[in-house]
């Protein structure tokens, strides 16, 4: 979700995230940041619906995101700063971010790796673009990381 930037500051990343939670607010009239969390090119996990970090840090519950419809009660959601399509793939520093957050919260909400999904997957849309088809590498390496 955003430009390409070549900005991997953690600066950018907050900048990425008041950008998206303006979008979502703004344009799209909801109460906060659809998704839960926002992974930046540069690998900076920043909070996207108040309160998801929180209820992270517990492992039980988190708050309701609008993020994917029919997924929104019973699943954390993760966006990534960029357009992945068009042979675009993420940079390494942001495959490591996304990798360690989703680790840790399969680990804390005791989810399998296997049952991590991508947007795509419940409806006809672009979103994650090329990160869709390294899903099966994500779950890999996910659930190589000691829990």
């Amino acid at each position: 979700m955003g430009a390409n930037t070549p900005d991997f500051s953690r600066a950018q990343a907050h900048a990425h995230a008041h950008w998206v939670q303006d979008l979502h607010m703004d344009d799209n009239g909801w109460a906060d940041t659809g998704c839960h969390f926002l992974v930046s090119r540069g690998g900076w996990i920043t909070e996207g619906r108040h309160g998801s970090l929180e209820a992270l840090a517990g492992g039980s519950g988190f708050p309701l995101g609008t993020h994917t419809a029919g997924q929104n009660d019973h699943a954390v959601g993760i966006a990534g700063e960029g357009a992945y399509h068009d042979g675009a793939v993420p940079p390494g520093t942001q495959w490591e971010g996304l990798v360690t957050l989703c680790a840790h919260a399969c680990a804390r909400y005791r989810i399998p790796s296997g049952l991590i999904h991508g947007h795509r997957d419940y409806g006809g849309t672009l979103c994650p673009g090329v990160l869709h088809d390294m899903l099966p590498r994500l779950r890999d390496e996910v659930a190589a990381l000691p829990a």
